[in-house]
């Protein structure tokens, strides 16, 4: 087969995955979408070329797994992709470090196509040696970097892509680098470049993270320079003892000692080193594997179980503040590379993020629904006859299984209690009643795949996204049942408002239940999902109608001041003072009050909202305690510093992101 039929079959593999791939974001996509994280994803081949090309048939191995890797990882960003290769030992004078990046609406497929744009004009004899193809063809490097990226705000352009380059003409003091990150205090590290004397570009967190990390790697360089130069090496021989003999663990623990955020960083330098580094409380995700012949690093876990087909027990997560450190010889440790914080690693991971591919996850969504069943089933007053169960959007799906079953199992306590306490008296009668005592489970609401509102205008898009959800007639009994929809997440309440609740209320139902699987969503995220603004908080705005309400106004501007008086504080100093808000009210007050705000005008049905409570999801989601946009319990200093720029915003009808 040639490259030319291995490229078409990839083309059109590719046309039908992004096909799919849509379909399946529109139809699965939350009821108000939260900004993904981003993935990444590092391969190092351990072999030479012509180990894989023998064993597997191709010396494009690398590349292979490292698209299936970025599929698999696919919903981690929509906005672009990237790669980078580097190629180990290459002669001076010949191209090791190679980059392609992509913002296509088809990113994943335009980003291979153009890689395996460079095979196309090659001869079956050439596709059939290794060496000769890693000597004269980019993209056929020992070491690869994988990027997908969901930006949480800013331009889309192609200079956003990652990964990054930081370009030298000295092999060892080229850097290559992709994250999944934000930082909180960008301002602060910013000014730090500036007090080493740099004068940076541009002032993106992306940079400001490459030359941090770059200054340091220059000082280790130079410091291993100054220790071989005395002993009489040239300087070619010198630039083979610093790879040797670079301290990456030394270098990640200087350039990240004021990182605060949440992060996983993934970097190559120019003559094969390699790591990725977590931060010190595993907010992000991220997990390795490796064998005698590769190494690999992804976001998530499934990805790497179905790139290299093996068991999830032997892949391994990155401890939190550790860096996994991969050498050009090929040596490969897990070192500290940060002082560990308190693992609060983030809960949002699990109930939405990654995918439900992975059986942990899988089993976690299905216990934040279960443990919601007995609150559902108090507030139907346990009458299983007229309630019906499902859920909206169809990523609430294994959430809803999860409730499903508990309902099931509080359905059978009641048979079993009802079979006993009638005993040998039972007639057929009764127990025909008693088995029919069981969860009524219905496809209410269907996303329809052909409505997409693309219009960014507030109004435009209110007026379509009613449109978008289509609902199965004829199942809800008029004036008589309770419907119980399960939802994955209530951010703003505006969809629930402008579209699902004005749809499900065609079928006439008695009441309407929306049932959150997260619990409320109350305070800004600074650690890489795109939620910073007070006012778009549904919960927030509950609160403050309910201050209204009660006639204490007057706290709201008690809490500006005090958010103003720590404005120029240290940020290890600053507290989460907007929580006061919060502990006014009772979660069920809050999500009473919720529901008055998402019922549209002139709806007949009563509206209910329960949401999961903090307490269950720590029993759901036992290893994923970070909470902080329910709980405002920020994991780091800089949380604080949001929360409260957050809320001087909101007070002084600034627009502006709190970071």
């Amino acid at each position: 087969m040639t490259i030319a039929n291995v490229s078409s079959i990839y083309q059109n593999y590719y046309e039908l995955n992004y096909f799919c791939y849509l379909v399946a974001t529109l139809v699965t996509s939350m009821s108000e979408q939260i900004k993904h994280e981003c993935g990444l994803a590092v391969i190092r081949l351990l072999k030479p070329l012509e180990y894989y090309h023998q064993k597997y048939g191709t010396a494009l191995y690398g590349l292979n797994k490292m698209q299936l890797l970025l599929q698999k990882q696919r919903n981690r960003g929509q906005d672009g992709a990237g790669l980078a290769t580097i190629k180990l030992n290459s002669e001076p004078g010949n191209r090791y470090i190679s980059r392609k990046r992509s913002n296509n609406p088809q990113y994943i497929k335009d980003l291979f196509e153009q890689v395996f744009s460079h095979f196309n004009r090659l001869t079956p004899e050439q596709l059939q040696d290794p060496h000769w193809l890693q000597k004269n063809i980019p993209y056929t490097g020992e070491l690869l970097l994988g990027h997908l990226r969901y930006g949480t705000h800013g331009v889309n352009t192609i200079e956003t892509v990652h990964p990054f380059i930081r370009t030298n003409n000295y092999i060892n003091r080229n850097l290559v680098l992709a994250g999944n990150f934000n930082m909180t205090n960008m301002d602060e590290l910013f000014e730090e470049l500036l007090s080493f004397g740099q004068y940076p570009k541009e002032k993106s967190d992306t940079v400001t993270v490459l030359e941090k990390i770059g200054h340091f790697l220059d000082q280790e360089v130079q410091r291993l320079f100054n220790w071989f130069k005395p002993e009489g090496y040239t300087n070619m021989e010198i630039n083979a003892l610093i790879a040797e003999h670079l301290d990456i663990q030394r270098l990640l623990q200087r350039a990240c000692r004021k990182f605060d955020g949440g992060y996983v960083m993934a970097g190559m330098i120019g003559h094969g080193d390699a790591f990725v580094t977590r931060d010190a409380s595993a907010i992000r995700p991220a997990f390795y594997y490796h064998d005698d012949e590769i190494a690999v690093v992804a976001s998530e876990r499934p990805a790497i179980q179905t790139a290299m087909d093996v068991h999830h027990s032997e892949i391994k997560e990155l401890e939190r503040g550790h860096a996994l450190i991969i050498k050009k010889n090929g040596d490969i440790k897990d070192v500290l590379v940060k002082n560990q914080l308190p693992r609060t690693a983030c809960s949002f991971e699990r109930i939405y993020f990654s995918r439900g591919t992975d059986r942990d996850i899988y089993l976690e969504r299905k216990k934040l629904g279960e443990l919601l069943a007995k609150r559902v089933l108090k507030s139907v007053d346990y009458d299983f006859k007229n309630t019906v169960f499902s859920f909206i959007p169809n990523t609430a799906e294994v959430a809803f299984l999860g409730l499903v079953e508990g309902v099931q199992k509080e359905a059978e306590r009641i048979q079993k209690e009802k079979i006993l306490k009638l005993g040998n008296k039972i007639k057929e009668e009764d127990l025909k009643e008693i088995l029919s005592i069981k969860p009524r489970v219905e496809k209410i609401a269907v996303k329809d795949a052909k409505m997409r509102t693309f219009i960014a205008d507030d109004v435009v898009r209110g007026d379509m996204v009613s449109h978008v959800y289509d609902v199965t007639y004829g199942i809800v009994k008029n004036d008589v049942d309770t419907l119980v929809l399960v939802d994955d997440s209530i951010v703003r309440g505006t969809t629930l408002r402008d579209s699902i609740i004005k749809i499900v209320s065609r079928l006439k139902p008695k009441k309407i239940i929306i049932v959150s699987s997260a619990p409320q969503i109350r305070f800004p995220d600074c650690y890489g999902i795109d939620m910073s603004k007070m006012k778009n908080f549904v919960a927030f705005r509950a609160v403050v109608s309910l201050l209204e309400e009660h006639g204490k106004t007057d706290l709201l501007d008690d809490c500006y001041q005090k958010c103003k008086a720590q404005v120029d504080l240290p940020r290890t100093e600053i507290k989460n003072v907007v929580k006061e808000l919060y502990d006014q009210f009772t979660q069920e007050e809050i999500s009473k009050k919720i529901a008055e705000i998402v019922t549209p005008e002139g709806t007949i049905p009563e509206v209910e909202v329960i949401y999961q409570s903090i307490d269950d999801l720590h029993i759901a989601c036992p290893n994923n305690s970070g909470d902080w946009y329910f709980s405002g319990n920020y994991p780091t200093p800089g949380g604080n510093r949001v929360v409260t720029r957050a809320f001087i915003n909101y007070m002084e009808k600034n627009d502006a992101r709190a970071y």
